[in-house]
């Protein structure tokens, strides 16, 4: 069986990647792993006393993204696709690439906006850093308007 390495963010075109990777799936008889992978920073605040950690935040946070994991989960089963999820929280590149080695993955399948230039060297991203210090082949599906 080939493991796929699912990452999501829960945006807007999440479910077209999901559509994406389930079609993959199918075709080569895949496994997915998903992952969410959250940042470390989610129950702090800056307020008029600094910085500020709210520990019931990030406990909220976390809960709603693993309902929200577990639905896609749901998702990708009923197609009958084996299917697993994991989140973890902090920096999203290294988590990725340390979990498809886990798992022993044979692809990535990671989704692209299209977009680049000056938003990349602001913003940056996490498709293209992936393919960047990946070992493991990384398939990129077009995820844009």
């Amino acid at each position: 069986m080939i493991n796929i390495v699912l990452p999501v963010d829960f945006g807007d075109k999440t479910d077209q990647l999901v559509d994406g990777a389930i079609k993959f799936a199918k075709q080569l008889n895949g496994r997915i792993y998903l992952i969410h992978v959250a940042p470390s920073d989610i129950g702090f605040a800056i307020g008029d006393m600094g910085f500020q950690y709210f520990p019931e935040v990030e406990a909220n946070e976390i809960r709603e993204e693993l309902v929200q994991l577990n639905k896609i989960e749901q998702r990708i089963i009923a197609h009958d696709i084996d299917c697993e999820h994991l989140l973890k929280q902090g920096l999203a590149k290294d988590i990725i690439l340390e979990h498809a080695k886990e798992k022993n993955a044979d692809y990535i399948v990671m989704g692209s906006h299209g977009r680049s230039g000056i938003y990349d060297v602001f913003v940056g991203s996490l498709t293209k850093g992936i393919t960047k210090s990946s070992s493991i082949p990384v398939l990129v599906l077009p995820i844009h308007d």
